[in-house]
């Protein structure tokens, strides 16, 4: 009888996403042990229990899909065009855990010649309607260029599907137009490339992934995918917050905390957190512990002087664990036949 393969997650094994999720991993407390590294295998300490390998982004969805691997890291745009779901819907063998992991931006969008008379997609329809010939678009996502082309009424086209470096694609003649991931467009500036204004089929980030037959049926599967959106969770609840803690004189806690409500930024999570500060003299010190959201740090601590608080410290956070992470029980719904 064949042995169960140990539970694993694949990671991009080179690239900008490759060290990205690395660099994501790690700060969220889940370092990854390479120590060769050539070795396609990796542990991960944290989570003994979990097997890592290092794959092509393209072929981490499909062993997702196939069930070889039981988790994944890789960028919605080909989980989408290799999965055979629409973003973040419809059921299937892949399912989405978390659908935005916050690095690994990029946008798919469809890029002409900057000396086409092409600003919209209408005009790209109009443009491509008027040609003798198919119009040549060289893409790595046939079936979202397809489908994204086909809703709109364009059939007079032939995909020309490649790998690599696209943008030179109309220079050197074996295509007219490209349907490319872009981030910044630089590259498409120096290929004398522009975007389509409406053309942009997809925005994409880094997702995590997971094979649902795997989830259903292997009870070891879903409780290292809890143990992992727990860290992951936490460490991005975390990252929108800083903790606040300054003294404030008063006689009482229900008094400075009615004084804290008043001010809209220093309400915390679900309140302050209040203890006596045990001075020399004896005056009514209280310490204040407050959660406040990174954009909201100046305004907050204006607050708290206008209270009276006074040695405001404020410390980045590692972790926020509510009761139980939303997407987890989003992911059981998701789960049930």
């Amino acid at each position: 009888m064949t042995q169960p393969h140990p539970i694993r997650l694949s990671l991009p094994s080179k690239g900008r996403l490759a060290e990205e999720a690395l660099d994501f991993l790690a700060r969220c407390g889940l370092s990854v042990y390479r120590p060769n590294i050539r070795q396609y295998e990796a542990t991960m300490p944290d989570l003994p229990g979990l097997t890592v390998i290092f794959q092509r982004p393209t072929d981490i969805v499909v062993s997702v899909r196939d069930g070889s691997v039981d988790f994944g890291i890789a960028g919605l745009d080909l989980v989408v065009e290799r999965s055979h779901l629409h973003p973040l819907g419809e059921a299937g063998k892949v399912i989405v855990v978390h659908e935005a992991l916050r690095f690994g931006h990029c946008a798919l969008a469809l890029a002409t010649p900057e000396s086409w008379p092409v600003q919209t997609v209408a005009d790209l329809a109009a443009y491509i309607a008027a040609q003798p010939n198919p119009m040549r678009i060289a893409t790595q996502f046939p079936r979202l260029t397809r489908r994204f082309l086909g809703e709109r009424g364009m059939d007079h086209y032939t995909l020309v599907e490649a790998e690599g470096t696209l943008e030179v694609a109309p220079a050197i003649g074996y295509a007219d137009m490209i349907c490319d991931l872009v981030a910044s467009g630089q590259t498409l500036r120096d290929n004398r490339l522009r975007p389509v204004a409406d053309g942009y089929i997809l925005h994409s980030q880094a997702v995590l992934i997971a094979n649902r037959a795997a989830l259903q049926n292997n009870p070891a599967a879903l409780k290292l995918i809890s143990q992992l959106l727990e860290y992951i969770e936490a460490h991005l609840r975390a990252e929108d917050n800083y903790l606040v803690i300054a003294n404030i004189r008063g006689d009482s806690p229900e008094a400075i905390a009615q004084a804290l409500f008043n001010q809209p930024d220093l309400s915390g999570l679900q309140g302050p957190t209040i203890a006596p500060v045990f001075t020399r003299d004896g005056d009514p010190w209280r310490s204040v512990s407050i959660v406040v959201r990174k954009d909201r740090i100046i305004p907050a601590v204006r607050a708290l002087r206008a209270v009276g608080g006074s040695g405001v410290i404020v410390s980045p956070v590692k972790y926020i664990f509510e009761e139980e992470p939303p997407r987890y029980k989003a992911m059981l719904e998701a789960l049930k036949p």
